[in-house]
């Protein structure tokens, strides 16, 4: 006899009650992981915190903090949420008023990557990223203290505290010391 998994959709997924976890859903399997610590929380917040500000100023569209889902591919529901993002104007404007998950990947997506998570289960959100059309994925690695780029068709690029984060074409004149990330 063969167990089957009960998929679930982003709907349901959206109407879970608060329980004190983080969830994803993964092709239509639900994924729960504990709150994040401290020291993530901090290092998401100085990305989102400098990225809001300049993407509000410039009008370039909308800046999020994390735990947002996205629904980057459907039947079955695929929803990811990162550490912090960005979505151009164009695509907030396309999309309207949207009740739940944002329809497609964000435009750049942060991933913090904590002591305690799986590179396997890194590999594989920065693979659903890039899949999905992400154009600038940003990967900060708590453990090195470093901070390595990845965009469609480039190979990865990996920045220390000696060097600058430049969001480049997708966030055009943003830019963030990598020193000011771990602050």
């Amino acid at each position: 006899m063969v167990a089957q998994t009960q998929l679930m959709t982003a709907d349901q997924l959206l109407a879970l009650p608060d329980d004190g976890y983080r969830y994803e859903l993964v092709r239509g399997e639900l994924r729960k992981s504990p709150l994040n610590g401290a020291e993530h929380g901090i290092v998401s917040a100085n990305i989102a915190f400098a990225l809001a500000p300049y993407v509000k100023a410039h009008n370039l569209g909308t800046a999020l903090g994390g735990n947002v889902g996205f629904l980057i591919e459907s039947n079955p529901d695929h929803v990811r949420a990162p550490d912090a993002s960005f979505i151009r104007r164009e695509r907030v404007e396309a999309a309207g008023h949207i009740p739940g998950y944002f329809p497609g990947p964000p435009d750049l997506a942060v991933e913090v990557i904590s002591p305690d998570d799986h590179y396997t289960e890194v590999a594989e959100k920065i693979a659903d990223w890039l899949a999905a059309g992400v154009q600038l994925l940003i990967l900060v690695d708590l453990r090195r203290r470093s901070v390595t780029i990845r965009a469609p068709g480039q190979p990865p690029v990996t920045l220390t505290d000696q060097d600058t984060l430049d969001a480049g074409p997708v966030v055009p004149g943003w830019q963030l010391p990598i020193r000011d990330i771990f602050a």
